[in-house]
């Protein structure tokens, strides 16, 4: 498939099948990568813009929401990825918005003490935009729009990512773009 037909063919809405587990950057006492546990809502529009809000759980049965983080900018295709014949490098690119909802208190606590400055008080359901700021629970430096490293793979009316790296690195740059597939998501 090229390029041209895969964003033919993921024009619209896709979700996640079931929660996801993914490692994480935070390392459990042993050394090893914590997971966390997520749901993602992606949109793609042929020009290109999309919009990903994405749900992260305490629990791998997704029961327990912690926080609920929205996105949207557009996705640069970079060519074809040799992970699959039809598989192409995208670079995901935040720079429209990116905002933060808290949905448990306990997760709202941890915010109000790293990441006060800047923001209003955070709050459980209260949407706070961490666009184009410093924002250390993720990394984010103000005035720098987040950007990953990616692939997209369209299969069988599934549409791929890049797999997360076992040891939690994200996609911040080319020489960590993923080299597999994630779990699918689904057309919705």
């Amino acid at each position: 498939m090229t390029a041209a037909q895969t964003k033919n063919n993921m024009s619209g809405e896709w979700v996640s099948i079931a929660p996801e587990i993914r490692p994480s950057a935070q390392k459990n006492e042993n050394g090893s990568a914590k997971a966390f546990y997520l749901t993602r809502d992606f949109k793609y529009s042929e020009n290109d813009t999309f919009e990903l809000t994405v749900v992260n759980s305490a629990d791998p049965y997704g029961k327990v929401p912690l926080v609920k983080m929205f996105i949207k900018g557009r996705i640069v295709w970079q060519g074809e990825h040799p992970i699959a014949s039809g598989a192409q490098k995208v670079d995901f690119t935040a720079d429209e918005a990116y905002a933060v909802t808290p949905l448990i208190q306990g997760f709202a606590d941890v915010l109000n003490q790293v990441a006060s400055s800047g923001y209003e008080k955070w709050e459980i359901g209260k949407t706070q935009s961490i666009f184009g700021k410093s924002f250390a629970p993720f990394g984010l430096i103000e005035g720098k729009n987040f950007k990953e490293f990616d692939l997209i793979y369209v299969y069988n009316d599934m549409l791929f990512w890049g797999a997360r790296n076992v040891d939690g690195r994200g996609f911040d740059s080319e020489e960590n773009r993923p080299t597999n597939l994630q779990i699918p998501l689904a057309r919705k």
